[in-house]
């Protein structure tokens, strides 16, 4: 019995599955059929992808906790052919750019944008952060052509795409904004202040989903662009926009 004891103390044992790579190759060398070997490669491309998500969620929350607050150095004010004057201060996508860089490439992220312009449409910019281990996440965001303080058509396109491409890069990372005070407390906000960017992300993602028609429904507020909703008309933009997908679904 002590020799038949100590036999088996000798053989290796094996505390970990096999991972389906390893699967893969002991059915390769045991000629398994097409059939097994296709759910095994299946298996083990989820098994991959998991892996990614893994590594990208666990790279998201270390650089997450290395960005610092983004401090709101840009200022706009204009006043539009109404009258209504529109004045506001936001971090610019180059100031965002010079913060995060550096710490994503650390831990192995990246981003890039997709952008589609088409005639008489809104356009739409996604944002997509990808990791280096392939696993990748989108966000997409859309908004009509930035016409206000006299731009002309390039200047519409472009100050409209600068502003998704800032507003999909912010809410992939999450990222936080704080005002330019000087170190001094900055002054509460009042209800005629612009809406947050939070709100504003808001907004357009019920756009997005019930399909409002961005136009018609700045031209009902009476702004040159969602931006300037003010926080006094938040809830009343949300409750204009449930309305209308409320009255396109019962005409259908």
């Amino acid at each position: 019995m002590t020799d038949e004891i100590e036999i088996i103390s000798n053989v290796p044992v094996r505390t970990q599955a096999l991972t389906p790579m390893e699967m893969l190759s002991r059915a390769v060398e045991n000629g398994q059929s097409i059939d097994v070997l296709d759910k095994l490669m299946g298996l083990q491309e989820r098994y991959e992808a998991n892996l990614g998500r893994k590594a990208f969620d666990e790279a998201m929350a270390a650089a997450s906790a290395e960005i610092p607050v983004i401090v709101k150095t840009r200022e706009v004010d204009f006043t539009n052919k109404s009258g209504q004057r529109t004045n506001y201060r936001y971090e610019d996508l180059a100031t965002i750019a010079m913060t995060v860089n550096p710490i994503l490439s650390k831990h192995g992220l990246s981003y890039r944008f997709r952008t589609t312009s088409l005639p008489n449409e809104p356009i739409v910019v996604t944002c997509i952060v990808s990791h280096r281990m392939g696993y990748s996440e989108e966000n997409t965001l859309s908004a009509p052509r930035d016409e206000s303080g006299n731009k002309n058509g390039i200047q519409a396109i472009g100050s409209t795409l600068t502003y998704l491409q800032r507003m999909t890069l912010k809410a992939a990372l999450g990222l936080a904004a704080a005002a330019d005070d000087d170190g001094k407390s900055s002054e509460a906000q009042t209800e005629n202040d612009p809406i947050s960017d939070e709100q504003l992300a808001t907004i357009q993602k019920k756009i997005d989903a019930t399909g409002a028609d961005t136009e018609r429904l700045c031209k009902y507020f009476k702004i040159d662009a969602l931006p300037d909703i003010r926080k006094s008309e938040y809830a009343n933009v949300i409750a204009a926009i449930d309305a209308a997908a409320k009255k396109k679904a019962g005409s259908k």
